[in-house]
């Protein structure tokens, strides 16, 4: 596969906040995370020029959060660090049985994403997208990139926050409409529509407009299906697991920057390749995501691999 592109700066939009994790034996430990922070630095981290719209406080945590990204060569967009409010917390407190229960403490008033100038794709996804009043921003961004810019998604569905299915699958599918590349997850499929497969809703989504959508299956890899309706399942490349965080995320990366290099993501043209590719011009990307994953699950949390360790 082709060196990175040097096309433009590549934008996520998302949320980047602090999970505080509370231990049965009385330990407190604190992570940076949010699912599109992780993204944005997989992608850094491939050797992509990266920029992130976020929104975190100018308190410690959200000093912290800012020079966790940018020590990964993130670039934090103008905007991102507001005096307003503090920086999002996760609060999870596990028992006995390993089992966590969730407080969460957010905040997206998100201001207008200042699209840096040549940016050729643009990556959202997670609780960014359906949490008000930053959302109508998120969509606001995407739909001033187009035009120039290629787009990808992840729903990447958090139950407890975002409400029922049923009240949050039309803005999940006014999303899909306007991207050309969707990766879900197994689970997303399960909660957002019930009984149906992830043939199906892959189908769904082509109808609706992306040219690529993705499914994972965790340890039995990864289906995905082109806008001609071709469809193909990969097996994952798991081994030695220590744990799963971040998988997602990392494949996430690894299937963006694949099409990059590909130049099946990347601007208009891009857009026009992508819509009439074929299953195995598509492959090379499944295999780096695939990769990529496959290096994060044998690490320690969400850890992004280089080219070099994949």
């Amino acid at each position: 596969m082709p060196s990175p592109t040097t096309s433009g700066p590549v934008v996520v939009i998302g949320e980047l906040l602090v999970d505080i994790v509370h231990t049965p034996d009385g330990d407190t430990a604190e992570h940076v995370g949010g699912s599109p922070a992780n993204v944005a630095l997989g992608l850094s981290r491939l050797g992509h020029d990266t920029h992130f719209a976020t929104l975190v406080g100018t308190d410690a945590r959200g000093i912290r959060c800012r020079e966790h990204v940018e020590a990964g060569g993130v670039a934090l967009l103008p905007g991102s660090m507001s005096e307003e409010h503090p920086t999002s917390t996760a609060v999870a407190t596990l028992d006995e049985s390993g089992a966590a229960s969730y407080v969460f403490d957010l905040h997206w008033n998100l201001p207008p994403v200042q699209l840096p100038d040549g940016t050729t794709h643009v990556h959202t996804g997670s609780i960014a997208t359906t949490l008000e009043p930053g959302e109508a921003e998120v969509t606001d961004a995407l739909r001033r990139a187009r035009p120039a810019a290629t787009v990808s998604y992840d729903p990447n569905a958090r139950p407890t926050i975002m409400g029922a299915p049923d009240a949050v699958r039309a803005r999940v599918e006014e999303l899909v409409a306007l991207s050309d590349l969707v990766k879900c997850s197994e689970d997303d499929v399960d909660w957002l529509y019930p009984g149906d497969t992830p043939s199906a809703v892959m189908e769904r989504w082509v109808a609706l407009g992306a040219a690529l959508t993705v499914v994972t299956l965790g340890g039995d890899g990864v289906t995905w299906r082109t806008a001609s309706g071709e469809e193909a399942t990969e097996e994952a490349r798991v081994k030695d697991v220590v744990d799963t965080v971040g998988a997602g995320d990392s494949f996430m990366a690894g299937i963006v920057s694949g099409l990059l290099d590909l130049g099946l993501l990347g601007g208009p043209d891009a857009r026009e390749r992508l819509r009439a590719a074929a299953l195995h011009d598509v492959h090379p990307a499944i295999d780096r995501a695939l990769a990529t994953s496959g290096v994060t699950v044998r690490r320690a949390g969400a850890y992004a691999p280089t080219r070099e360790e994949i």
